[in-house]
């Protein structure tokens, strides 16, 4: 009988070079392509704990390697314990060294999105500034200080709190000054620091109810919902929040509004209420949370002013970059009335744990050099002209359906007939368009004899890039019901 090479007679044959399947590229180290061979026979099983290999020698020869590159391998495997060698027991896989099994598939890919995309709240991701955002970043980290790399202050870069008490205060008629500022993630991470965590600035146990508009975002509703805070809807009208609904709700000390426009229906709160709703703050001792989310998209006129103007230490004003620039940048403030800073501070804790302070400082050079305003300006002209293009589109193919809430903000409302809003989103679903109904925006809560439901789609003029706007528009048109 013929012994496999370098055995004895009585023990199994061992796998000769060729038998292991190793594949070895032409090019490149041999040694560093042998043990990565091996590593990879090992991982997969195919090389199972205890199994015995070649000698170097013999593998050398069937690889066609020279001997110590095979010797310099099996050691070098060995010290990476893949290997054990013993003297007169030669070189086995070793027994710790388990295959990995066999990972889940994974998309190689994103998942498709929509064939046509006019959902609400955001904005063209094509049109960020590039450019002039790299421009910023490179100017703030040349004269950044040593010390903004280390850890970050819970109120925010002080750089970007001047900056933005000034802008505020220009473009936005809020008062107030960089210490009274506290920089966040956006949104709902303020409605966190208020509402929700260890150490809640505004914990329902104490505060009651918040009033909040009949119409909002759910997902605020949940997030609220989670911190244990009970909700009371206000209706609303063409003129924003019926404010004095609040005198009715004696137990309710704060109220959550979108003055600027009212999220989603459209307009603005009203002058009188305006000013009745810090009365209304002020007799109760309460708090008006104001949500400006795209105070700075007004088109037929200069935009409103915050209503934070009327009484700083009632309002606490909520902004971000989430519409003007991009959510992507996870950046957001809080101008807080006086006695809250220090309580949203303890809630933020010791180290800014949310927010980047080298984008805090590209987001202040942004600013302060114009391009944070010229950017708004841009997008304004692009955004009017897109929903011109949608209305004059409505206009010609569907004049039956009424179109509102267009003085401002990044989207418009579509009036549909009673009982057609789940029908048109269906048939939008078909067609590969993605819009949202109006019925997905008002509170469970509300009366329907205080306020009837009614029908209709919120369609974001500013989520397309321009090359796909126009289809996307057309598509919507062709799914729009024919008049009764």
């Amino acid at each position: 009988m013929t012994e496999t090479r370098g055995t004895h007679p009585s023990e199994p044959a061992r796998p000769t070079g060729n038998d292991l399947h190793l594949d070895l590229p032409a090019t490149g180290g041999r040694r560093a392509a042998l043990m990565t061979a091996l590593r990879e026979a090992i991982r997969s099983g195919r090389l199972a704990p205890g199994t015995r290999l070649p000698p170097y020698r013999a593998l050398a020869t069937d690889l066609g390697l020279a001997r110590n590159t095979a010797a310099e391998a099996y050691a070098e495997l060995v010290a990476e314990g893949w290997l054990t060698a013993r003297q007169g027991s030669g070189t086995t896989v070793a027994e710790r060294a388990e295959p990995v099994p066999p990972a889940r598939a994974r998309r190689s890919s994103p998942r498709p999105g929509p064939r046509h995309d006019l959902r609400q709240g955001q904005p063209d991701a094509s049109s960020f500034p590039r450019t002039g955002w790299l421009a910023a970043a490179r100017r703030a980290l040349t004269v950044a200080p040593n010390e903004a790399f280390g850890p970050g202050d819970p109120q925010g870069r002080r750089e970007l709190r001047t900056v933005l008490a000034d802008y505020l205060a220009r473009a936005r008629g809020v008062r107030t000054d960089p210490d009274r500022i506290v920089i966040c993630s956006g949104f709902a991470h303020a409605l966190r620091l208020l509402f929700d965590g260890a150490r809640p600035v505004l914990p329902p146990a104490e505060n009651g109810p918040l009033a909040v508009e009949a119409y909002g975002l759910g997902f605020h509703r949940g997030l609220l919902a989670a911190a244990g805070v009970a909700a009371v809807p206000l209706p609303i009208d063409e003129q924003g929040a019926l404010v004095d609904e609040l005198a009715r709700h004696r137990d309710v000390r704060t109220a959550l509004l979108t003055p600027a426009h009212q999220f989603p229906t459209g307009g603005p709160l009203h002058p009188g209420r305006r000013a009745a709703v810090v009365d209304w703050a002020r007799g109760r001792g309460g708090l008006i949370l104001e949500d400006d989310y795209d105070g700075e998209f007004r088109y037929d006129r200069q935009p409103v002013g915050a209503v934070q103007g009327l009484d700083p230490e009632r309002v606490v004003y909520l902004g971000s970059t989430s519409k003007s620039l991009t959510p992507a940048l996870r950046l957001g403030w809080m101008v807080l009335p006086d006695h809250l800073v220090d309580r949203v501070l303890a809630a933020k804790g010791e180290r800014e744990g949310w927010a980047s302070a080298l984008d805090q400082l590209t987001l202040a050079e942004f600013i302060d050099s114009g391009g944070y305003d010229r950017h708004v300006r841009r997008m304004r002209r692009r955004y009017r002209d897109r929903r011109d293009q949608l209305v004059a589109a409505l206009a010609a193919s569907t004049p039956h359906v009424e179109v509102s809430g267009i003085a401002a903000g990044l989207h418009a409302v579509l009036r549909l007939e009673p009982g057609t809003e789940r029908s048109v989103l269906k048939a939008a679903a078909y067609r590969g368009l993605a819009v949202d109904g109006l019925a997905d925006f008002r509170h469970p809560g509300i009366d329907p004899a205080t306020m009837p439901a009614v029908d209709g789609l919120v369609v974001g003029y500013a989520t397309p890039p321009d090359h796909a706007y126009a289809a996307a528009v057309e598509a919507l048109c062709a799914i729009l019901p024919p008049s009764v």
